[in-house]
């Protein structure tokens, strides 16, 4: 009779692509980039090809630089045609603490002028009219 191989069985092929996160800023929406590395029609020579895939991601689990499977699925926008499978690698996330970055502690270069010295003012400049 009926097998639990026949219950777990995929409904159809669906494609599968594993890819880049390079946006994650849209609402339940992420950019994926899927590089893949053919040879050049007529020189040979080994070339990497890019494309762009936005895909629907519900819990939002996917962060910029997450290495991610993409699965194809029924179109649910005008340019959404793709869900999250899987996050496969997570991205490293750099976090620089505000207090770490204080204006007070940092030294101005010989050449820098964003950072002037506190005793010149506009005012104290002579003005180019004769008395």
């Amino acid at each position: 009779m009926a097998t639990s191989d026949t219950a777990v069985k995929k409904i159809g092929n669906k494609n599968e692509k594993v890819g880049q996160v390079v946006s994650a800023k849209m609402t339940k929406t992420i950019v994926v980039e899927v590089t893949r590395r053919v040879p050049h029609p007529m020189y040979k020579r080994i070339i990497n090809k890019r494309s762009k895939f936005y895909a629907h991601d519900e819990e939002q689990r996917a962060q910029l630089g997450d290495t991610v499977r993409i699965i194809e699925c029924r179109p649910m926008s005008k340019l959404k045609r793709w869900r999250l499978g899987e996050v496969l690698r997570k991205a490293v996330q750099v976090a620089v603490e505000p207090a770490a970055v204080d204006l007070e502690t940092i030294q101005s270069t010989s050449g820098s002028k964003s950072l002037k010295a506190k005793g010149s003012s506009p005012s104290t400049k002579k003005s180019g009219r004769k008395s």
